[in-house]
């Protein structure tokens, strides 16, 4: 099993230490370069990797082209919009697009479609409104009534969710209340 780069780092620092072993010894012991057992003597921690900037797409000479023919599709009837591969085609044809497949063209589409509405103000802005229901921080209760027959006499029983939020973890709570009247029949 393959131990994590901490886990490496940690045995690496705890041989060093109790064994006295050198860089070479360590590095031959756990089969990695002595830079790394460098690395792992100075910090507990490993180095974060670094991310890779972005990668230019093929599709990106035609982006502009895409978003020119979107914009013009936003005072267009609904029927007469430009398709996926209506969009292709027309790259194809008049921008001698090559190399670039139509699954390429058709998922930039889906969402910068979207996009350009939201850039026009044509579609509201998505949004994301937590929720939080902590326990003990909300209440909640349902009401009701319900008449059953107990024993030959009628009561009335009120289920109810129980108060402080204990829908959070799921639970719910029913009280009977001591018996009315009977109830109008």
């Amino acid at each position: 099993m393959q131990r994590s780069k901490v886990e490496l780092f940690a045995a690496i620092r705890r041989d060093s230490r109790i064994e006295g072993l050198s860089v070479r010894a360590l590095a031959r012991k756990y089969q990695v370069h002595r830079r790394t057992v460098r690395e792992a003597l100075t910090s507990a921690f490993p180095k974060p990797r670094k991310k890779q900037p972005p990668r230019r797409s093929r599709l990106d000479p035609f982006k502009p082209a895409v978003d020119a023919m979107l914009r013009a599709d936003l005072d267009a009837p609904r029927r007469q919009r430009h398709a996926a591969r209506r969009i292709f085609d027309r790259l194809v044809a008049e921008h001698e697009l090559e190399g670039i497949s139509y699954a390429t063209v058709s998922d930039y589409m889906g969402w910068r479609r979207a996009e350009v509405r939201r850039e026009s103000g044509r579609e509201p802005a998505e949004v994301f409104i937590p929720q939080p229901h902590r326990p003990g921080a909300d209440a909640e209760v349902d009401f009701g009534e319900v008449w059953v027959r107990l024993a030959g006499r009628s009561t009335c029983w009120r289920p109810r969710a129980s108060s402080p939020r204990q829908l959070a973890r799921g639970g719910r709570r029913h009280s009977r209340r001591p018996p009315r009247a009977e109830p109008p029949i």
